[in-house]
């Protein structure tokens, strides 16, 4: 559409009926360029533009839940059976651990140009690299099943590794582009849901598809039955995504993202906004407690094997229950603490205290791992679960707040980048820990690390920006609405607060002088 857009009544978030219908019968809503309020406006950051939320979003964010569940399931398939692929491949259990630890260290190089392909390409093109990958390496696996072809199995796994670089940074990013301002934090949940759900899938589904025999024939079948279901499903999920995916709304859903996105490209510039979230001490602070605490659930999640094992030998069914007992509870703290950022942003207050009681679960699950009695560990493993899995959505959520207007996607990369490269050391440190030490002195090295990181972000300084934004933008709104007024609304629209008004001194005005006209004149 060209020339100047067509005047619009000043709106705030709300839901279209009309859309809402079109969404729901399939048929697209007109394309439209946000409108103003007040075209006439100089100023972008004054504007007031036209927002709409569409049924659609819902679609948007379970789909890539889902191929995001196919990806992380992957992640921990080889490492929650590790004895098992070590006899059917003979190799170390070293080996093993980094067809876990190779989705940490693929991350690490390719998240900065992947967030860059996001910011340029947007979230379709990223949506299709991420699955065309995942779907490669599934069938690659399938390929791999004989002794003889691990190096295959672990490309295979690696181009299921390159996939997540393309995934782990969306979550919020889907959550900015397409939901309002009191479900951005439910949405991002649910992104992060799916991932978790993956990982709880990939501790219990395997150990029942591949049991430990010692045919190696039968073995191989089993191994080939479980490659064969994941690629079905990859594939599936593929010709979802180019059939289904879009890019975005036609309209903005919040005000925040409105002005974000109608920034001029010529405006943005990757490697500035990656300076600028450098030089951001609260953000900063936050990578690295993020990376921290996901390091060392990804420690755990890795190790969890050898560890049931040293204690509740031939128990590998039961090690891939306790995983999934941690990321389903996990689940549960995610959504919750979603729900609690939308209805209250506390988010400063809610992370420090999930922070606090991730180091207490662990503390605990250190303690019981060894007594002898599994349903112990169930239970302890549920209470750490929630609290260290249900923190991956707030950090995600805290950080977008702490860096607006920069991109979702930049942020959650460097968050991810951070837990990668965390993960790696936590995983290696503590894997030698225990070979040398026994288990518990390796957890204890866990916690180590979780109480430096409940300290760091105490000390995070909570600058909500993007919240700033839309309660900014919402106030403009209003005001714009009520139109013209000389009272107690034009006095909100002034720089000054409600109560510095009050505390200003009375005007006085000094008595009116005479005129010319109205001075008396001396007779003449």
């Amino acid at each position: 559409m060209s020339g100047e857009p067509e005047e619009k009544k000043p709106v705030d978030e709300r839901r279209d009926p009309d859309a809402d219908a079109q969404q729901g019968s399939g048929e697209e809503p007109e394309r439209n360029p946000p409108q103003l309020a007040n075209p006439s406006e100089p100023d972008l950051g004054d504007k007031v533009w036209e927002t709409r939320l569409y049924r659609r979003r819902w679609v948007t964010v379970l789909l890539f839940s889902s191929y995001s569940l196919c990806n992380s399931y992957q992640w921990i398939q080889y490492g929650i059976i590790s004895n098992i692929f070590m006899k059917f491949y003979s190799v170390d259990a070293f080996t093993i651990d980094w067809m876990s630890m190779i989705y940490m260290l693929t991350y690490i190089p390719f998240i900065f140009p992947v967030t860059w392909l996001l910011d340029k390409k947007g979230l379709r093109t990223v949506a299709l690299a991420a699955t065309a990958l995942n779907c490669a390496g599934t069938w690659l696996k399938v390929a791999s099943v004989q002794r003889h072809l691990f190096a295959v199995t672990f490309l295979g796994q690696f181009c299921c590794s390159l996939a997540q670089v393309f995934i782990l940074g969306m979550p919020s990013r889907i959550a900015s582009v397409w939901f309002g301002a009191n479900e951005v934090s439910t949405a991002c949940s649910i992104g992060v849901f799916g991932n978790q759900l993956g990982i709880a899938i990939g501790f219990l589904v395997p150990p029942i598809l591949v049991p430990n025999v010692d045919d190696m024939d039968e073995l191989a079948h089993h191994i080939s039955v479980m490659f064969y279901i994941t690629a079905g499903v990859a594939t599936f999920l593929f010709v979802l995504v180019v059939i289904v995916f879009q890019e975005g709304p036609e309209l903005p859903p919040t005000q925040a993202q409105a002005t974000a996105r109608n920034i001029p490209p010529e405006d943005y510039s990757y490697t500035a906004s990656i300076l600028r979230l450098l030089r951001n001490k609260p953000f900063i602070l936050l990578i690295v407690t993020y990376g921290l605490n996901v390091g060392c659930f990804y420690a755990v999640g890795t190790l969890l094997n050898r560890m049931i094992i040293e204690h509740y030998p031939g128990e590998e069914v039961n090690a891939g229950r306790i995983g999934l007992t941690i990321v389903i509870a996990g689940m549960v703290g995610s959504l919750i603490c979603g729900l609690w950022l939308d209805r209250t942003k506390t988010y400063k207050q809610t992370t420090l205290v999930v922070y606090l009681m991730s180091l207490v679960g662990m503390i605990v699950y250190a303690a019981t791992l060894d007594l002898g009695h599994l349903w112990v560990v169930f239970i302890t493993a549920a209470v750490l679960g929630f609290f260290m899995t249900g923190y991956l959505p707030l950090g995600f959520e805290y950080a977008v707040e702490l860096t607006y207007p920069e991109s979702e996607g930049t942020s959650s990369g460097l968050l991810n980048c951070s837990a990668q490269v965390f993960g790696i050391i936590f995983t290696i440190c503590q894997g030698q820990i225990i070979d040398t030490f026994g288990t518990l002195p390796g957890n204890i090295f866990l916690c180590v690390f979780l109480l430096v990181g409940t300290i760091m972000t105490g000390c995070i300084k909570s600058d909500l920006r993007r919240q700033k934004a839309n309660a900014l933008a919402k106030t403009k709104a209003e005001a714009a609405r009520a139109g013209p007024d000389y009272g107690a609304t034009a006095l909100l629209s002034t720089s000054r607060t409600p109560m510095a008004i009050l505390a200003l001194p009375p005007k006085i005005t000094a008595p009116p002088t005479d005129t010319p006209r109205d001075r008396p004149t001396a007779p003449e």
